[in-house]
């Protein structure tokens, strides 16, 4: 599965430094936030450093496709900017918000078993479907032309790069099976990409003993 993961040449051209480090887990067995995970985020929060470059590298990347970055920002900027308040949503939310935060990198995290199709990185065309709630309600939005998106065959699975996750892929307490995006630009050492890898692929073997982990670095 995560050899069908591509990243489009055009988002390429945006920022040739990009790589992103993918992750499986199958046989997850996830639960509401408990002692464990919420531990891990206050661990987390006593690391979290705002001025780290990587932040920097992610605010120039959405500006180059037209995104305000101050507006919308990127996850790393938001996590990091309320690190000491973050929310326990979930066993493995809170695991891969906590390496987030512990190591200043953008993770995305998929469930599997909504996907349509293998995942890809693109700059949208502006008419993809993005399953949102407003208002207590189910709706759709659309990205805006050119921005770069995840998206799988039936829509946007997360705008602006990293911004914001559909409904419909979002990890809750019955996911089973998950995917991981751990995003890096320049100067983020891949050695450090690689660590936090390491960080959650550890969190989530303490939820879920069993777990079956595969990795894939693509750059």
């Amino acid at each position: 599965m995560l050899e069908q993961i591509v990243v489009d040449a055009a988002v390429r051209e945006l920022r040739p430094d990009f790589a992103v480090l993918l992750m499986s887990a199958e046989g997850l067995v996830n639960g509401p936030s408990d002692a464990t995970s919420e531990g891990w985020l206050a661990a987390a929060a006593t690391a979290a450093d705002p001025s780290d470059p990587h932040v920097e590298s992610w605010r120039e990347a959405y500006t180059a496709f037209g995104a305000k970055p101050k507006r919308t920002r990127p996850s790393v900027d938001a996590l990091l900017r309320r690190a000491d308040a973050l929310p326990a949503i979930n066993r493995v939310v809170d695991a891969y918000n906590a390496v987030s935060v512990e190591y200043a990198l953008p993770i995305g995290g998929e469930d599997l078993d909504t996907y349509e199709g293998p995942a890809r990185l693109v700059r949208a065309r502006g008419d993809e479907p993005f399953d949102v709630v407003v208002n207590g309600e189910p709706a759709v939005e659309h990205p805006s032309e050119g921005e770069v998106v995840w998206r799988d065959d039936r829509g946007v699975t997360c705008r602006r790069w990293n911004w914001r996750q559909c409904v419909r892929t979002r990890i809750t307490e019955d996911t089973k099976n998950a995917l991981f995006l751990f995003e890096r630009l320049e100067p983020y050492p891949l050695d450090r990409l690689r660590a936090a890898g390491d960080a959650l692929a550890a969190h989530l073997r303490a939820i879920s003993p069993d777990v079956r982990i595969e990795t894939r670095l693509l750059d």
